[in-house]
């Protein structure tokens, strides 16, 4: 497993050309991709949104194609992120899955829209409908399991401490780690 912006022990000796190139030959197996703008239909936002510019669109509408198996991801679940268009696509596809801060939701390739899998312990579906600025389908969906006492421990232990050198504000935020 390789975190693109790791500090250390990065694979890579020539930057995001061997990254494109693993992509092409299919060698990697799925791939998280966020964005300022989320819409129904798939299409991300890494460039201008609300009048504000974004770097690091590069690479994404490649990568979001060639990957077989990409997860769009946002921690803000709100009508400012989830949006019915986004106002400026960087990358357009077919995502596996779609992750918030409020829920799950799997794309459904032949309807071109996703569905709700799962909302997160204390959110309510209304919740879930009120925050998302576009329509998806809702008709079966559960709370989103909990984690075990052991995923706990390995989350708020090596995990933790692996995610810290790389990611400090991250790590400082969720685990309190300095």
């Amino acid at each position: 497993m390789s975190l693109l912006h790791k500090r250390k022990g990065n694979p890579f000796t020539e930057g995001s050309r061997e990254l494109f190139d693993l992509a092409g030959q299919g060698r990697i197996d799925v791939f998280f991709l966020g964005g300022a703008q989320i819409d129904g239909e798939g299409s991300i936002n890494l460039v201008r949104a609300e009048g504000r510019r974004f770097p690091g669109s590069f690479g994404s509408a490649f990568m979001y194609a060639v990957v077989g198996r990409t997860i769009l991801f946002r921690e803000e679940h709100s009508r400012r992120t989830l949006v019915p268009r986004v106002e400026f696509v960087s990358a357009r596809g077919e995502p596996a899955a779609l992750l918030t801060g409020k829920a799950l939701f799997s794309w459904q390739k032949e309807l071109c829209r996703f569905r709700l899998e799962s909302v997160h312990p204390g959110i309510s579906i209304e919740e879930v409908r009120e925050n998302t600025g576009f329509s998806f389908d809702d008709d079966s969906f559960v709370e989103t399991p909990s984690p075990s006492p052991e995923e706990l421990s390995l989350l708020r232990g090596p995990v933790a401490r692996a995610i810290a050198a790389d990611y400090p504000d991250f790590a400082r935020r969720v685990w309190g780690l300095d």
